[in-house]
């Protein structure tokens, strides 16, 4: 009875073992494929906040959890189960897909250097109300169009995470990428949160009068943080546009681009000693940012060279100028203060108007 008791306790402890290490399997297969997806993910961390800036603080953490579940959803009911089916039953498809992801990460990154160079820009400033006045609806819009902007951005999350585990079995495969998902959803959204609250976290500690210097710093480094992310996003994103690129074409067949940046990579990590490794990876790195770049650039250019509707560029500028625009009186009558065409004015006037309300009463 005791040496029965005594072999069932071995088979848990070693059931116990197996289980503790297929944990660890996981959490380590998730770090690596979370990794390789570093500059999407930092991409998706810098656009986000642009979504909830200019509304009221109240409705900013609502807006980034509505997000953030709409992120979730994205995920779970529609990305996973798709990349998942796709990679037991069409195996190939994968390079062909990541290829597709790299592609629109070049050309992303390399648009947004294109606007800040030409001084076109994807925003429509066709309406001057500020942005809290313009009701709960504006808000909807926002929230929804942030959470399609996360589609595309957590396809490709997921399609990168996927390259990394695809030869796991698809149990393990499913479980990593759930795990994957989820830390992602939270750690982005999590820093978004901070990064939206910086500012007033800040304002409080200089009202309160406990830390006035690191409130003021606070309050004044996050534009400054939010440029910082904006650029290393957009490096980020030619970056691994570039070498996703680079290694599929290498898997199709087409050897000579990712031999070449491959050869230049071993030079410079034997020739740099101890720095060998850093050295090597930053050589890859840049020849697969130039990659991006170039790749970007042309389809940027095919994009606003090719006249359609609707288009970008100077397409874009013509439609924008046949439009009627909404006369300033018209702003006025829907917001006091509107035409002053600022967020400052509009809030100032809508205040003095709620002030001017209650003393009536």
């Amino acid at each position: 009875m005791a040496g029965g008791l005594a072999a069932l306790l071995d088979d848990i402890a070693a059931l116990a073992k197996l289980a503790a290490a297929s944990v660890d399997d996981v959490a380590a297969a998730a770090g690596r494929a979370s990794a390789k997806a570093a500059g999407v993910v930092v991409d998706d961390a810098a656009v986000t906040p642009r979504y909830v800036t200019g509304f009221s603080p109240a409705r900013e953490l609502p807006m980034i959890k509505a997000i953030a579940l709409g992120s979730l959803r994205n995920k779970f009911l529609f990305i996973l189960p798709a990349i998942l089916v796709l990679s037991q039953f069409l195996p190939w498809i994968l390079t062909p897909l990541l290829m597709l992801g790299g592609l629109y990460l070049s050309y992303e990154g390399a648009e947004k250097i294109w606007e800040k160079v030409s001084g076109h820009s994807k925003a429509d400033p066709g309406n001057k109300t500020p942005v809290p006045l313009q009701g709960p609806e504006q808000e909807k819009a926002m929230t929804s169009g942030a959470i399609r902007t996360d589609f595309i951005l957590s396809a490709e999350i997921m399609v990168i995470a996927l390259n990394e585990v695809a030869n796991e079995p698809l149990v393990s495969r499913a479980i990593i990428l759930a795990v994957v998902a989820l830390a992602i959803t939270l750690g982005v959204y999590g820093v978004v949160a901070l990064i939206v609250k910086m500012d007033d976290i800040g304002l409080h500690l200089v009202e309160s009068d406990r830390s006035p210097v690191i409130g003021n710093a606070l309050v004044k480094g996050m534009p400054k943080l939010l440029t910082a992310l904006g650029i290393i996003g957009t490096i980020a994103m030619l970056w691994v546009g570039g070498h996703i690129l680079l290694v599929g074409v290498d898997e199709l067949g087409w050897h000579a681009p990712y031999a070449f940046v491959h050869h230049l990579e071993v030079l410079v990590a034997g020739a740099t000693g101890p720095l060998g490794g850093l050295m090597g990876w930053l050589t890859n790195t840049f020849f697969s940012f130039i990659a991006g770049l170039v790749v970007g650039a042309a389809v940027v250019a095919i994009m606003h060279v090719i006249p359609r509707k609707g288009g970008h560029g100077e397409h874009a500028s013509d439609h924008a100028a046949t439009e009627t625009p909404r006369p300033a009186a018209e702003h006025a009558r829907i917001v006091p203060g509107a035409a002053m065409g600022n967020s400052a004015g509009g809030l100032a006037a809508l205040q003095a108007a709620e002030r001017k309300a209650r003393n009536e009463k």
